[in-house]
């Protein structure tokens, strides 16, 4: 029979999650994904709210495992979190990201969560999960190169002279059929594990595994490619507009995927003693972050739509298709990221493609790096301190 201060410890853990949940949603990953979209005209601010709950609930359900995995088992050694230490890793990261959103401090979620999961879990005596850690440092640190990179190189192609603006962008569709053909799905794999459309549609096919792969991918590419070259045909600025839209609907899906697990990751310890499901959690995670885009990403959207306005459809194009790719690649992998130095670090690569650097206040960039730093840092020590004095308190 459970514990009566085990319950009550999980449903203190539990609202903890919630509220990070909720905040994230109203955040970065509810307001960043459509705003391109509302930006360019192609949907309103309340359809992009409304949108982009119901598919950041989906991606937290259909892939946000391995991120929570992560997050909840993966980032201390030698030691597993005690439900003490889940709950105050929860409670003090939702607090620091509650003064972030009524201040006006850029509290970065990722690094505080990931900073208060080990402050937490140093405090308790567990060992440094170094490997681990070394692929978190390595994706953050990419992140910026990678995504501003990328979307410099695209958004310069796209506009280049001498190559078609339409033919380009059935290339960018096709790209991005062959990255949804690859990406994984819970509901697809075994029970421990997912699987692609191309590996669960290629297994159907003859011949070997691999053939069958290139094949669906190959298929999905053609459909994009070919979907898109159609509605291209009844305008240029109109199709782009669309693809516009079907971008930032795979980007809120994608948030949803890699963000839930920082919201409920370190309840992964505590379920086991309360008997809550991994997918019961993901279900929890996802409510939370619907509930945060339905009333707070609106008026988030609306504020940020204005900056993206001013970038245009096919630098928005450029810069959601590498957001696409890095969130997609912290899935893959089970590493807890940022979704703003993603959406951040993409918006900076479009726009030197057009203006050299010159909107871009350097000053801004490293308030904004420093403060990612200092979330890590701060919820680290804020976190082991904190066990300590609760574990000192308490025996």
């Amino acid at each position: 029979m459970v514990e009566i201060a085990t319950i009550a410890t999980f449903l203190v853990a539990a609202l903890a999650s919630l509220f990070m949940a909720w905040a994230i949603g109203a955040g970065s990953s509810g307001s960043t994904p459509f705003a391109p979209a509302v930006g360019a005209n192609a949907i309103s601010v309340m359809r992009a709210g409304f949108l982009v709950g119901i598919l950041g609930f989906a991606g937290a359900v259909l892939q946000g495992a391995n991120v929570s995995e992560a997050v909840g088992t993966e980032l201390i050694g030698g030691v597993t979190l005690s439900p003490m230490a889940a709950t105050i890793a929860l409670v003090i990261a939702a607090v620091l990201v509650a003064i972030g959103v009524f201040a006006g401090y850029p509290i970065a979620t990722a690094f505080t969560v990931t900073g208060a999961v080990v402050g937490v879990g140093l405090a308790m005596g567990g060992d440094p999960a170094w490997p681990k850690y070394a692929e978190i440092a390595t994706l953050w640190i990419l992140t910026p190169f990678v995504g501003g990179g990328l979307a410099y190189g695209i958004a310069r192609t796209l506009r280049a002279e001498p190559i078609s603006e339409q033919y380009l962008i059935v290339v960018l569709a096709a790209l991005v059929g062959v990255l949804v053909a690859n990406i994984e799905f819970a509901v697809l794999g075994p029970a421990d594990g997912g699987a692609s459309i191309a590996q669960a549609t290629g297994g159907w096919l003859p011949g070997p595994a691999f053939v069958g792969v290139v094949t669906a991918t190959t298929v999905m590419a053609a459909i994009w490619g070919g979907a898109v070259a159609i509605d291209l045909e009844n305008g240029v600025e109109r199709g782009e507009r669309h693809f516009l839209l079907i971008l930032g609907g795979l980007v809120a899906f994608s948030a949803g995927g890699s963000q839930v697990g920082l919201a409920i990751g370190p309840l992964i310890p505590l379920s086991g003693d309360v008997g809550v499901s991994l997918l019961a959690l993901l279900f929890g995670g996802g409510f939370g972050l619907l509930l945060g885009s339905w009333t707070g990403a609106p008026r988030m959207i609306k504020a940020i739509s204005q900056d993206y306005s001013s970038l245009g459809p096919r630098r928005s194009i450029a810069a959601l298709i590498p957001s696409f790719i890095i969130a997609q690649t912290a899935v893959l992998f089970g590493i807890p990221v940022s979704f703003n130095e993603i959406i951040v670090s993409s918006i900076i690569g479009s726009g030197y493609a057009a203006a050299g650097g010159s909107g871009v206040s350097a000053r801004k960039m490293g308030y904004t790096v420093l403060a990612w730093v200092l979330s890590l840092a701060g919820s680290i020590v804020i976190s082991f301190v904190g066990y300590l004095a609760f574990a000192t308190l308490l025996f």
